[in-house]
């Protein structure tokens, strides 16, 4: 069986998350194109793959994982060598899992919110981001804090956070686009070579 992993992916498209971690851990990989244009994304062969019809995608050894934090964090399980995981009994465990899944579970959803102009629930507690502002407050002390979301250490969770903090500022969420401490969090982040790699590959393939 092979160790190569296939990554479905098209540039524009939460899949540039999972590439520039692919680029992190250096596992051999294979990029399938899905032409979102053509809707390759609901053909037959897709769909028995992903259902949802959705990328970021990827198989390795047989199994199919689907959804960005998921990618994220099998990827940071998968290859230890690349240092992206805290260890299970690491008590920084928690942290990176706190983080990764606060990107899944709350900046995602409050800023696809806001950027759509949803309408706030009678009770914002039944959101499960509760209130907007409390999702930037919370995110702004976690990057004031220290240089990584794990204090020194760069791991998987600033992969997914700090793209999610740099598509924010891209399309201009409130209190992401103009705040000091997340341009120079996402600054410290676009300095790592697998991230240039990633964005030049996305590039390309934008063309």
């Amino acid at each position: 069986m092979s160790d190569e992993i296939v990554f479905y992916f098209n540039p524009r498209s939460r899949a540039q998350m999972a590439h520039w971690m692919l680029e992190e851990v250096g596992a051999p990989y294979r990029i399938v194109p899905v032409d979102l244009q053509k809707r390759e994304q609901k053909s037959p062969t897709f769909l028995a793959l992903n259902p949802m019809g959705k990328l970021p995608t990827i198989t390795w050894r047989g199994v199919v994982v689907t959804e960005t934090a998921a990618i994220i964090a099998f990827l940071a399980d998968a290859f230890p060598k690349a240092g992206l995981a805290p260890a299970l009994d690491d008590p920084l465990r928690g942290a990176y899992y706190r983080w990764l899944f606060f990107a899944a579970g709350c900046i995602e959803p409050a800023v696809v919110d806001k950027m759509f102009e949803r309408p706030a629930p009678p009770r914002p507690e039944a959101l499960g981001y509760g209130r907007y502002e409390d999702v930037v407050a919370t995110l702004k002390e976690a990057v004031r804090a220290s240089p990584h979301l794990l204090g020194a250490r760069f791991s998987a969770a600033d992969v997914y956070v700090g793209a999610e903090i740099y598509w924010a500022r891209m399309i201009g969420a409130p209190g992401f686009k103009d705040e000091p401490v997340f341009e120079r969090y996402v600054a410290r982040l676009a300095e790592r070579p697998a991230y240039q790699r990633s964005i030049a590959e996305d590039a390309k393939a934008q063309r």
